[in-house]
C-alpha cells in the first residue's frame, strides 16, 4: 500500500479548470487499478491532496435541489459568480476568495475501505486545525462538515464537505472558511438547510486576515497525522 501523498497547490483557479484537473488525477488512479486487476499487477496507486482557491462559484451536488440557489442567471453575472451541477454528494455550497478548498484524490485501498470513516477523518483534520486558532470545531450529528457551538440554539458552520468515491478513489473534499465575503451565502440555502449560520476563522477570532500559507501548513500536518501518511 502506498501511503505517500503528493501536495499540489493550484492557487486561484476557475472552478471548471480545477474540476477537470482533479478529474484527470482521479482517472489516472482508476486506470492503474483497472490495469492491475486485468493484468494481475501490483503497480502502486498515487494519492494527492490538491489545494485551491476559487473565484465566486456555487456548486450543486447530485442530491441537491436547484431551488436552493436563490438568484437567477442575470444576478449570477451581476455578482460575477458561476454555477455548476457536479457529481459529489450533498446540496448547494459556495466557494470563493478567502476559502481554503482541499481536494484529496486518494485511493482509499491504500488506507482503509470505509467512506464514512473517510468523512470523519476529514472532519477530524479540520477540527484539529481549528485548535491552532483557539476554535473548538465540532461534528453535528446527522450532518457533514465542521461546526461551532453545536449544543446551542444557533450552531455555526465553518467548513463544508462533499465527496465522491468510485472503486475506493475519492474526489472533491472540504471548503474551510478563512476570510470569506458572507454576502455570497445570502444567495443560497447553504447545504439545503434553512437558517444555517455560516462563520469563518477570521470572524471567530476577530482577525482582519488569516495567513493562507500558515493555515495550509497546519492542515497538511494534521492530514498526515490522521491518515498516518507521508507527504511528498
Amino acid at each position: 500500500m502506498n501511503k505517500k501523498i503528493k501536495i499540489i497547490d493550484l492557487g486561484l483557479m476557475d472552478y471548471k479548470k480545477a474540476w477537470d484537473f482533479q478529474q484527470s488525477l482521479f482517472d489516472e488512479i482508476i486506470e492503474i487499478k483497472k490495469k492491475n486487476r486485468k493484468n494481475h499487477l501490483n503497480e502502486p496507486t498515487p494519492n494527492y491532496l490538491v489545494f485551491v482557491e476559487h473565484p465566486h462559484v456555487y456548486t450543486l451536488g447530485k442530491s441537491g435541489n436547484v431551488s436552493n440557489l436563490l438568484i437567477n442567471e442575470v444576478q449570477l453575472k451581476e455578482n460575477k459568480a458561476s454555477f455548476y451541477k457536479i457529481n459529489r454528494g450533498g446540496d448547494i455550497t459556495y466557494h470563493g476568495p478567502g476559502q481554503i478548498v482541499g481536494y484529496p484524490i486518494l485511493d482509499l485501498e491504500n488506507f482503509f475501505t470505509d467512506i464514512h470513516k473517510y468523512l470523519r477523518f476529514l472532519e477530524e483534520i479540520i477540527i484539529l486545525s481549528l485548535k491552532n486558532y483557539s476554535i473548538e470545531g465540532e461534528r453535528n450529528e446527522g450532518k457533514t462538515g465542521v461546526w461551532i457551538d453545536v449544543s446551542t440554539p444557533f450552531p455555526r458552520k465553518i467548513c463544508a464537505m462533499g465527496v465522491r468515491a468510485s472503486r475506493w478513489v475519492t474526489m472533491h473534499g472540504f471548503a474551510l472558511n478563512a476570510n470569506v465575503d458572507f454576502s455570497y451565502f445570502d444567495n443560497i440555502i447553504p447545504c439545503g438547510l434553512a437558517n444555517n449560520i455560516i462563520t469563518s476563522i477570521s470572524k471567530e477570532t476577530n482577525a482582519k486576515k488569516i495567513d493562507y500559507d500558515k493555515l495550509k501548513d497546519i492542515i497538511k500536518k494534521n492530514f498526515i497525522n490522521v491518515f498516518q501518511a507521508e507527504l511528498i
